[in-house]
């Protein structure tokens, strides 16, 4: 038997779908942060710059655009890219006007009226002839005068259609109106693109108000502000101390947990486990008998007391920011309500917490995980919810590393879904991938290493990597100059003239920084030494203080806050370049806006005067190489006409730490 012979006949192909195959190529949209995954950050009023590479195959001109939609919107609203041919780029902008989420994504087609028209040049230049390209414009116009309303786009298209037609008309007549600028506009605005392509991920930008990008904190503890170490304070003395923080020019007084405090394991003096009968213990021990994390300790007053304390505030030009610590004294309300919320140990005891070698026998940690971790969770949303209803805007979150991320990913969007004005700051010195991915999450701001970075090559380097990185799209750095927890050996061991040095680092580097009651008096005694601790912290005691004392640093921050509250170049984070010093000792920096351009250079040294030769960056402030120009010393007054790159400085620690210069344009 013969067999059978195998058919050579193939398949016929199936028609592919066109959008699997797209005739146009949009690729490395910026901004986007980790594909789309997390939103980046700007503030209300921002033009947020958006750009593409937008091609194709052939000689066919594109377009391209914005598609955006604001907070609750759900239609697309558009602006047009152009297109940057030195940098073969496609570039935008839209206005961000309102604090909350937005989409946005590039779009782009074949521009079917520019190609034709460019055709038409050029075939008009080498005197070809035109008649048929005449014809294939009308078509164009004619299906944009159907697409236009009616009035009169729709009849100067619909005339000019018939006008590129009628072959009776002379053709340079015709040619005319066909490359007119007006029928261009038209065509702009009424030819709807043929199958436009799309990228293929909608992005976010998460819209914060002003406060987020540019602010001074002053961190105050309300129970030091009695007459003496022996009275406690309340919120009436404390609101008495805001005059004084709000004519500092501060922003932002940040507040450590105001809740009741337990007395189970309460810490006594420099943290230790054998408190006196008037020890007051540490406010991060939070929950009593009394309440928890919605209530407020007695001995500082009434939940309307507070809110006056808030008041007070707003009346000042100021507003409260508050601790936000998911922990529990041994007293807490929750502890007998949800023993399960917590970590029992085999032998039945709760798990208190730990950063080895330091031990806080006073608080215990919460199981994020517990099998009721819903209630759990959205107990600590409540939280959140309850402050806000009494004014609070602005939260510092006490160790957020040491939650879950999900929990943060979760309960910060359902925060801003009713209040989009709230600002979290990150109190998390971790290490710096998880720093970055709390930021992407929604953190705000966040505390830096900037205590930890002295010298100006460390400087340089750590604030080029938050400023100059993609991390500026996302990461708000808050430079504190010390806090409750950090006092660093510069500090120690450098004295008053360290604290300027530090304080004018801090407040022109950063748009955010902040300071801890008693560094304007220079407080510096380590618990020991090389400790970074406190003797006598505040954390485990009361320290009213005597502010007025002579030679404190209140004129220094006084005019450094005056000088930031003038310039808009330091109310930005993006905008920093560093130049070169001759001496290691000394940093040199810009800061750049359209209003005022600085040059900013500040020893490092604490203890003798530095001189060196700086070399600006000419090219950041838009000044010739061989040109003079005049700067100010923001700080002094003083004038000086310098001459290109190379310019000489003198620092003195004692006197004049740095100079903020402003270049005097003509």
């Amino acid at each position: 038997m013969t067999p059978a012979k195998k058919s050579t006949t193939r398949a016929k192909p199936k028609a592919v779908a066109a959008e699997r195959y797209p005739h146009l190529v949009i690729e490395c949209v910026q901004p986007e942060l980790d594909c789309g995954r997390f939103p980046v950050k700007r503030v209300i009023g921002d033009e947020m710059q958006v750009g593409a590479d937008i091609f194709k195959d052939g000689h066919d001109l594109i377009a391209g655009r914005i598609l955006y939609r604001g907070p609750d919107e759900t239609d697309w609203r558009s602006t047009p890219l152009t297109h940057d041919y030195n940098r073969d780029r496609w570039l935008g902008s839209l206005t961000l006007d309102r604090i909350g989420m937005w989409t946005y994504t590039v779009e782009a087609w074949t521009d079917v009226f520019r190609t034709w028209r460019s055709e038409l040049e050029k075939k008009i230049s080498a005197g070809q002839n035109v008649t048929s390209e005449l014809l294939e414009g009308a078509q164009h116009v004619a299906t944009a005068a159907r697409t236009a309303k009616f009035g009169e786009p729709r009849t100067t298209l619909t005339k000019t259609a018939a006008q590129l037609r009628d072959e009776s008309i002379d053709p340079t007549v015709r040619a005319g109106a066909a490359l007119a600028p007006g029928l261009l506009a038209l065509m702009e605005e009424h030819l709807r693109p043929r199958s436009p392509a799309r990228y293929e991920r909608e992005l976010r930008v998460w819209v914060d108000r002003e406060r987020a990008r540019f602010a001074a904190w002053y961190e105050l503890f309300p129970r030091s502000t009695g007459p003496d170490a022996s009275t406690h304070g309340t919120f009436e003395t404390a609101a008495k101390a805001l005059d004084r923080i709000a004519a500092l020019g501060f922003d932002v007084v940040y507040l450590p947990p105001v809740h009741p405090i337990g007395i189970a394991s309460r810490k006594g003096k420099n943290n230790t486990l054998e408190p006196g009968p008037s020890d007051p213990g540490s406010p991060w021990a939070i929950g009593g008998p009394s309440g928890g994390h919605t209530a407020i300790a007695a001995e500082l007053g009434t939940i309307e007391d507070f809110d006056r304390f808030v008041r007070r505030a707003g009346e000042l030009g100021m507003e409260v920011a508050l601790d936000y610590a998911l922990q529990c004294s041994p007293d807490h309300p929750w502890l007998k309500e949800h023993p399960d919320w917590f970590f029992v140990r085999p032998d039945g005891t709760l798990k208190y917490a730990e950063n080895p070698p330091k031990k806080y026998q006073d608080i215990y940690p919460l199981d994020f995980w517990c099998d009721d971790r819903q209630s759990l969770w959205s107990a600590c949303r409540d939280i959140f919810l309850y402050w806000l209803e009494h004014g609070v805007r602005t939260f510092r979150v006490d160790n957020p590393h040491t939650k879950p991320m999900a929990f943060w990913e979760w309960v910060i969007p359902e925060v801003q879904r009713h209040h989009p004005e709230a600002i979290f700051l990150a109190e998390a010195f971790t290490r710096p991938k998880r720093m970055k991915h709390l930021a992407k999450l929604g953190f705000t701001q966040s505390y830096t290493y900037f205590t930890w970075r002295n010298s100006a090559e460390e400087l340089r380097e750590y604030l080029t990597e938050l400023a100059q990185t993609p991390m500026r799209e996302y990461f708000r750095g808050n430079l504190f100059v010390n806090t409750p927890d950090i006092l660093h050996e510069y500090l120690v061991s450098g004295g008053p003239h360290a604290f300027r040095i530090r304080l004018l680092l801090a407040a022109t580097l950063s748009p955010v920084y902040g300071i801890y009651s008693g560094f304007e008096l220079y407080e510096n005694v380590p618990l020991k030494p090389g400790s970074e601790e406190y003797l006598h912290s505040e954390k485990y005691e009361l320290r009213p203080r005597d502010y007025s004392v002579p030679g404190n640093l209140d004129a220094d921050i006084r005019r450094v806050n005056a000088v930031r509250r003038q310039s808009r170049a330091l109310q930005h984070y993006d905008n920093l370049t560093f130049g070169e010093s001759e001496n290691p000792n000394v940093l040199v920096y810009a800061k750049t806006s359209p209003t005022d351009d600085l040059v900013i250079a500040v020893t490092t040294h604490p203890h003798v005067p530095q001189e060196t030769i700086i070399t600006v960056p000419l090219a950041a402030l838009g000044i010739g190489a061989d040109q003079h120009y005049v700067v100010e010393d923001l700080l002094t007054g003083a004038r000086y006409t310098w001459h290109g790159a190379r310019n000489y400085v003198r620092l003195d620690p004692a006197s004049e730490p740095g100079h903020v210069l402003r270049i005097v344009r003509q």
